[in-house]
């Protein structure tokens, strides 16, 4: 996995190639290589893509430009995303979707979330990954000095959830209507879907991340049946 953590195709990877150096060491010895990103730069290294069985993850939270530059100024736009989508898909690299994180009162309204979904069906996506926003400690007095409206209509929300392992949790109520709202899309689109450390395990018709989509057919069994699921 490149990465789970930290966006392995930041803008210095550009001039770097940290990046490209660790995936071509993996390629030389037959790794499978499943990578997470929100960068186009992912486009550059198709050509190592096609030569292992690799699965591309693009994280496309919302099409809205004003949005997106509230929640991840620096990130490339949508448009640059959904493109480098369909050019991965179109050179035969496996690509799926992440729609996260998925944000009560901004991001998760019925109309956007399936124009969305499309969006990414039509880019060559074949599943949808969904997962909540869950504040960590210090996250509410940040977001007051970012957009202290939103911080009004968002703190009241997580009040009744949970508090995990250090993450503020919606309440159960509220987190399976939004991740039942974009599996009927994913549903409608003709597309696989999967939250992870959602607690709805039966809404899920791959592995929650999309890993079903590796070659392997004992990797992709074993999967199927795993708690990562959950």
């Amino acid at each position: 996995m490149i990465c789970s953590g930290t966006d392995p195709y930041q803008p210095l990877e550009k001039s770097v190639g940290a990046t490209r150096t660790c995936i071509e060491a993996l390629v030389k010895h037959d790794f499978p290589i499943f990578v997470f990103t929100k960068s186009n730069l992912i486009t550059r290294d198709i050509d190592l893509f096609k030569k292992t069985d690799a699965v591309v993850s693009m994280t496309v939270t919302t099409l809205d430009r004003e949005k997106q530059l509230l929640i991840e100024p620096d990130a490339p736009s949508p448009e640059e995303r959904l493109s480098a989508l369909s050019e991965l898909s179109s050179e035969g690299v496996k690509t799926v979707a992440r729609i996260d994180p998925l944000i009560p009162t901004l991001t998760d309204s019925e109309v956007e979330l399936k124009t969305l979904v499309t969006a990414l069906a039509d880019a060559g996506a074949r599943h949808i990954t969904t997962s909540t926003l869950k504040p960590v400690v210090g996250f509410f007095p940040l977001l007051e000095n970012v957009d202290s409206e939103l911080k009004a209509r968002l703190k009241p929300i997580y009040m009744d959830g949970e508090l995990r392992v250090g993450y503020r949790y919606l309440n159960v109520r509220q987190r399976r209507e939004m991740i039942t709202r974009v599996a009927k899309q994913a549903k409608q689109a003709g597309l696989t879907f999967g939250s992870c450390r959602e607690g709805f395990p039966e809404l899920n018709t791959a592995a929650c991340d999309g890993a079903s989509y590796f070659s392997g057919d004992e990797f992709a069994k074993s999967l199927k049946t795993s708690k990562h699921q959950t």
